[in-house]
């Protein structure tokens, strides 16, 4: 799983599957590579076996705050943020509202800044009629269930790393937020770092249920009894809380002391790091088709497991919005 079922005893944040932040996704756009791509992945709408799902619906969380943060310093603070809310959901509609904000602005919980567009239609039925918002140079929005691209051998990582060639994965779907904005809106520098989050309002404030930049970290990595304490804090944190049970973690995992340190550093503080001066591919960056399942599991065991010989969804396109349609 990449961040399916994030929350303590393999379950959902909340136990509601729709605050589930599933997968986050940065390159550059096949369409115009003067603009980069990001998309957001919630709300794992079919479980694989044997993990059943909530009866909750297809929508996003009403009311929830979706947050896409980004670095551009190297602080682990957000310099830029798109803030996502929806409203209820009702008659089988739904409509979403779309922020910018930059500065201390993006780092507020509650959503700042520009107003990107209002209204936005959120698509249940496969069809992908991006927003336009011309004001900063020509993004693309869209928000709606399409098909999961997440790839991945679950059965046989639950039996003891024998893969047995089937993804459990196919025929699902998320709730999907896509942007293809100018690049330059995300920064001057080619480095930038990114991660995602979705927060809900309790108690007359906003509570963070899930968060995450690097695929297939919380799953692999943080011990089940502590998922709901590690999505509630922030990134700028992860290398004083983690950074010695990781490396202990990866020293069983057959790393030196040294070696551990060094490799937990790869993903703290958990911030998904693209240069944009390189190819993307992850750990820079991260395509629909990579493979970060298989990645995940040979940098745990020091290059130990191969590959699970899976294949990505064969449903992806080369047009915005770039994932495939929902599946029936």
């Amino acid at each position: 799983m990449s961040n399916h079922f994030s929350a303590d005893n393999v379950t959902f944040p909340g136990d509601d599957r729709r605050l589930d932040l599933t997968d986050l996704y940065v390159f550059t756009s096949p369409e115009d590579p003067s603009k980069t791509v990001l998309i957001m992945d919630s709300n794992p709408t079919s479980a694989p076996p044997p993990i059943p799902a909530p009866t909750t619906g297809p929508e996003f969380y009403p009311g929830a705050v979706h947050r896409i943060n980004i670095d551009t310093d190297g602080d682990a603070l957000a310099d830029v943020a798109f803030t996502f809310t929806f409203s209820d959901y009702e008659n089988g509609g739904q409509t979403g509202r779309a922020w910018y904000a930059t500065g201390p602005e993006a780092r507020q919980p509650e959503p700042a800044g520009m107003v990107l567009a209002e209204s936005i239609p959120v698509s249940f039925d496969g069809t992908a009629q991006p927003v336009m918002v011309a004001e900063l140079g020509q993004i693309r929005l869209f928000a709606g269930l399409r098909s999961d691209p997440f790839f991945a051998d679950v059965e046989g990582a639950l039996h003891g790393m024998k893969w047995t060639g089937h993804d459990d994965f196919a025929g699902n779907n998320v709730d999907s937020i896509v942007l293809e904005v100018p690049t330059d809106l995300l920064g001057s520098g080619p480095v930038i770092g990114v991660w995602a989050s979705i927060s809900r309002r309790s108690d007359g404030g906003l509570e963070q249920m899930d968060r995450g930049g690097n695929p297939t970290i919380n799953p692999f990595i943080n011990p089940d009894g502590e998922k709901n304490l590690y999505n509630s804090r922030q990134p700028a944190d992860d290398v004083a809380n983690y950074l010695g049970p990781w490396s202990q973690m990866l020293e069983k995992g057959g790393y030196s002391p040294q070696e551990a340190r060094e490799t937990a550093m790869q993903v703290l503080p958990d911030v998904l790091l693209y240069d944009r001066t390189k190819p993307v591919s992850y750990p820079n960056g991260r395509k629909l088709i990579d493979d970060v399942f298989s990645y995940r599991f040979g940098w745990l065991t020091r290059g130990k497991l191969p590959s699970t010989g899976l294949t990505p969804h064969d449903d992806l396109t080369w047009q915005f919005p770039y994932l495939g349609p929902p599946n029936q």
